[in-house]
């Protein structure tokens, strides 16, 4: 079997870290299955799905390191008018962080539940809000 669920996420601020798990286990619940996986996708390209601990500090140390690689004062040729948009990009940096985090990630579900760390939490990650964001969650099993 095979359930589909999709979540919209309304983002407040331009970087932003925020947990799903419990959206993703509640998922998994109201689907059924009791055992098999559970893919989560992001269907953006500026954000991302990561899986961490979830400590304030942590979330600080990630985001600045986002920052070092991606840097907000950078040149990047996205960085520009595109004609096709009709607009100017002014969000590489925001591809680049999504590009580094993944876009998804794939959890067990044993026994009904999501398997994972103690210390683990499943993230949203905003690299270019504030936006309304969807995500799929799609758990496949028996």
């Amino acid at each position: 079997m095979v359930v589909l669920k999709s979540i919209t996420i309304l983002t407040e601020t331009y970087n932003q870290f925020i947990r799903i798990t419990e959206k993703i286990e509640d998922a998994v619940r109201e689907s059924g299955i009791q055992n098999g996986m559970v893919h989560v996708i992001s269907k953006h390209t500026t954000t991302g799905i990561m899986v961490n601990e979830s400590l304030e500090c942590l979330e600080s140390d990630i985001e600045d390191f986002l920052g070092r690689l991606a840097p907000e004062e950078g040149h990047y040729a996205h960085a520009r008018m595109l004609r096709d948009y009709g607009s100017t990009a002014g969000n590489p940096t925001g591809h680049l962080k999504a590009h580094i985090t993944g876009n998804h990630c794939h959890l067990i579900i044993q026994d009904g539940e999501v398997v994972k760390g103690g210390a683990q939490e499943v993230y949203f990650c905003e690299f270019d809000g504030p936006a309304k964001r969807t995500v799929l969650i799609q758990a496949a099993g028996e």
